[in-house]
């Protein structure tokens, strides 16, 4: 009888080079697929190829699903001007769905009987893999042999060690995942809510010449369409320069504390330059072009897009809803926000925009009215008055 098939959502890091070896050596087919949502290198990918077939896999694949991470989220996450708390851009973990559905996809092609992955039981992820594929792949059983068998790295680093397999899985002081939306980064300091990360704990540094600088994006129904008068087609290459430009001066520096979907509290520090200008950017536009209710409603149900895609509830039904408005809301949304770069800060200056809605000629804040008369004003305001004045006209003894 054949082997039976198992995808091994492979990243190339102790856990899941562990789960590839042992299955390898129980008997399964493994085909170690790598789902690539911008975090990757050219040269990691590579590598993660070398070493899948060193550990034993069968077949090795990378998906590529960076575009389809921007088309189905990303830029629904710029519309809604995601940020968890007021303060995390929802980067690497937003990226964990999109990673699940192309594993679960691929597992479905093959016609896998498992599908395995590395994530601990202490952690938001498990729930993300878990959870994808349980929806997108019934019937199909999943293995996380760390979170089952509770391993320890010198576990799994000794059981890799004996049976031929060697690198440099040494536990350092801080971890990283870097992704297209940002890059989390967890221990060290961290552990302690009483500090901060020092500067050699980031992985990008001041590099830029100039003191200031102005950064430029455009868009157009609310995509990024230029950046300082660059035309971008490709929408992940406009915000990898963004991101290379904001990096060099080490902007979109944070440390967010959520709660966890487990329930438990939560400490990550992140360097998120592209998200951060690009939200703000957005944010600023916006405020120019849409209408006071339609910045107040999109703020709600963008603030729910946020929280369910990090809780792990992008398949809800709910979500092409929320996208199908934030997609509406954007149809002005055009022009563009200008920025000011400063190392580790920035700040935004203003817009030129076709569709600005301070370019009225019914007035000027704060100047000049031309559309209503001052009799119109004072009648304005006395009417708009009348329910406290009904009430503390019924009401005269209570006191502000």
């Amino acid at each position: 009888m054949a082997n039976k098939k198992v995808v091994v959502a492979f990243s190339g890091g102790l856990d899941t080079s562990y789960t590839v070896m042992k299955l390898t050596q129980d008997g399964w087919d493994v085909y170690a697929a790598c789902a690539n949502t911008g975090g990757f290198s050219a040269e990691q990918l590579k590598s993660n190829e070398e070493n899948a077939y060193k550990l034993g896999a069968k077949a090795y694949v990378t998906l590529d699903v960076t575009h389809e991470y921007y088309e189905k989220s990303l830029k629904y996450m710029i519309f809604g001007n995601v940020l968890r708390n007021n303060c995390y851009p929802i980067s690497v973990s937003s990226e964990r769905i999109f990673q699940a559905i192309a594993i679960a996809r691929y597992a479905k092609e093959i016609g896998a009987d498992a599908i395995a992955h590395g994530s601990t039981g202490a952690g938001n992820d498990q729930i993300r893999f878990d959870m994808t594929f349980l929806v997108m792949a019934p019937g199909v059983e999943i293995i996380t042999l760390t979170r089952d068998k509770a391993l320890s790295r010198k576990e799994e680093v000794d059981y890799l060690n004996e049976h031929g397999f060697f690198a440099d899985f040494t536990k350092l002081k801080y971890s990283y995942n870097v992704g297209i939306w940002g890059t989390s980064i967890c221990g060290g300091e961290i552990l302690d809510p009483t500090q901060g990360l020092p500067e050699e704990a980031y992985l990008k540094h001041v590099t830029a010449k100039e003191e200031e600088a102005e950064l430029k994006i455009t868009f157009e129904k609310g995509e990024i369409v230029a950046v300082n008068g660059e035309k971008f087609d490709d929408k992940i290459a406009a915000i990898q320069k963004i991101e290379e430009i904001g990096a060099s001066y080490a902007i979109g520096r944070d440390c967010n504390v959520g709660d966890t979907i487990i329930g438990i509290k939560g400490r990550v520090a992140f360097e998120a330059a592209a998200p951060k200008l690009i939200i703000e950017a957005h944010r600023l536009l916006e405020k120019s072009t849409l209408s006071k209710w339609q910045q107040y409603w999109k703020d709600q149900v963008g603030n729910w897009y946020g929280m369910f895609l990090h809780e792990s509830q992008y398949l809800e039904p709910v979500m092409p809803d929320i996208e199908a408005m934030l997609t509406s809301s954007q149809r002005n949304v055009n022009g563009t926000a200008i920025l000011k770069l400063r190392p580790y800060s920035f700040q935004t200056v203003g817009v030129d925009s076709p569709d600005d809605l301070t370019k009225s000629k019914l007035g000027e804040y704060g100047e000049m009215q031309h559309g209503w008369t001052a009799e119109d004003a004072k009648g304005f305001i006395k009417v708009s008055s009348t329910p406290l004045r009904v009430y503390y006209g019924m009401h005269p003894n209570e006191e502000r």
